[in-house]
């Protein structure tokens, strides 16, 4: 990744291609159902294809999402990853920054811990900065529905994030989440199993959120 004032998404993204190049368009990854073409199909939709990205959350537009990404998965490997690397258009600025940075880390994870054997990345201080915000933004949206006050850290961060439903009790239990945000992206997107992260309080309910679905 690049230093402190570098572009980490085309970094990301880059890297992401590289280890698809490597590893060929059969290898597993840690979506369900999906292989290293289906992912790369995936991405190439979501920065190419907006008429059928909204499937992704829209259940009445999934049948064309998946018809287009079909279409998408068949195109040639190299020429497949040659598009995967491609900065979508639209992500001019620091839109590219602010809409493909977790994006990209997580679908990165996804192949690299699909392996077997997979060790995690020693990210940069600068880097895991970066990517606070977006754990931030997680962190609120999946922890919503949580029965606690959840608090989520990082060794590099000056802040906490409390997650968890609003309108708790004074006496609500209290959870404490912490890791590298990278893994705690991971958690938070519904990798637990491959998150490296640490989860105290009630055992009711960290157990729960080890195999909540907080994936979209």
């Amino acid at each position: 990744m690049p230093g402190p004032h570098g572009r980490f998404a085309v970094a990301e993204r880059d890297a992401l291609a590289d280890l698809l190049l490597r590893l060929g368009p059969e290898a597993p990854t840690l979506c369900e159902g999906w292989n290293t073409r289906d992912l790369a199909a995936h991405l190439v939709l979501r920065a190419s294809r907006a008429d059928a990205a909204g499937g992704i959350v829209i259940p009445a537009i999934r049948p064309w999402l998946d018809r287009v990404q079909r279409s998408i998965a068949a195109r040639p490997w190299e020429v497949l990853v040659a598009q995967v690397r491609r900065r979508p258009f639209w992500a001019v600025g620091g839109l590219d920054e602010r809409a493909n940075l977790v994006e990209y880390l997580v679908h990165h994870e996804d192949i690299r811990r699909a392996q077997p054997d997979w060790t995690p990345r020693d990210l940069a201080p600068h880097v895991a900065h970066a990517l606070w915000p977006g754990v931030k933004m997680r962190a609120r949206l999946a922890l919503r529905r949580t029965p606690a006050r959840v608090t989520v850290s990082g060794p590099h961060q000056s802040e906490a994030i409390t997650g968890g439903r609003r309108s708790l009790p004074d006496h609500a239990p209290a959870v404490q989440l912490s890791g590298e945000s990278q893994e705690l992206l991971l958690f938070l997107f519904g990798r637990q199993a491959h998150a490296r992260v640490s989860l105290h309080g009630p055992e009711e309910i960290t157990g729960r959120m080890w195999t909540a679905r907080y994936g979209v």
